[in-house]
């Protein structure tokens, strides 16, 4: 069972080790390797129009701006990779967390705490790249009800019901976020799955690829990047 949002009235920065983030690069978790395998899936298509402020209103982010976050999970070791793209987000970085790019916990049209801060991000010109694996237990630098709202968060939860988080990330110009968008889920396929949380217990295998659309089709590309990427470093 999903623990109950805290208020985000309540949230405030970490006084140890937490400060304002604008702009350079900051670790989130503990970096590891990619696993051998992964249990799920899931893309974010990001847009400027979603954008909710913590007040439950909306908050347009970034005109023309998009991001697409690919996210691949295995639960079993509490791992999530990432692969992020952001296109026509400018300016500095900006957060309360200790990142500016995060998986927030909350329905589209909501507000809600990030549970996992990524390396914002960086690139030249028009686009801005990060990606990378992180490994729990996992932190952000921003507190709510005494403690982070990082603790205990499992990516396990993400595979339970990705409707209920979303990706975004924030600006010094755009605080609320530039861009948001909610978690899909994407069908394995040929992605090799692990022996914990099948594409079918998380859902992944019940989304049709012809209702996933474009995001399918990305996620699916950024996966098997990934694995070229692997399978060359390996070898």
């Amino acid at each position: 069972m999903h623990r109950a949002l805290p208020k985000l009235a309540a949230l405030s920065v970490l006084t140890a080790g937490a400060v304002l983030f604008s702009g350079g690069t900051a670790l989130a978790d503990t970096p590891v390797d990619e696993p051998d395998s992964f249990t799920s899936m899931f893309t974010v298509m990001a847009t400027p129009d979603t954008v909710i402020g913590t007040n439950g209103q909306p908050a347009p982010g970034q005109p023309g701006a998009t991001g697409t976050f690919n996210y691949r999970i295995n639960s079993d070791e509490n791992v999530i990779c990432y692969d992020l793209t952001l296109t026509g987000v400018t300016g500095e970085y900006q957060s309360p967390a200790r990142t500016a790019t995060h998986i927030h916990e909350a329905a589209e049209g909501a507000a809600g705490p990030p549970r996992i801060a990524f390396p914002n991000p960086e690139g030249d010109g028009d686009t801005r790249t990060s990606s990378g694996c992180l490994e729990g237990p996992f932190t952000t630098g921003v507190m709510a009800n005494g403690q982070d709202t990082g603790t205990g968060f499992s990516v396990r939860e993400i595979e339970e019901n990705p409707s209920a988080f979303f990706g975004d990330t924030h600006t010094a110009e755009y605080s609320a976020g530039a861009v948001r968008g909610q978690l899909m889920a994407v069908p394995m396929g040929g992605v090799e799955t692990g022996g914990g949380a099948t594409a079918g217990a998380t859902g992944a295998g019940d989304v049709a690829p012809a209702a996933l659309g474009a995001g399918a089709l990305v996620a699916a590309a950024a996966a098997g990047a990934v694995a070229s990427r692997r399978r060359g470093t390996s070898s």
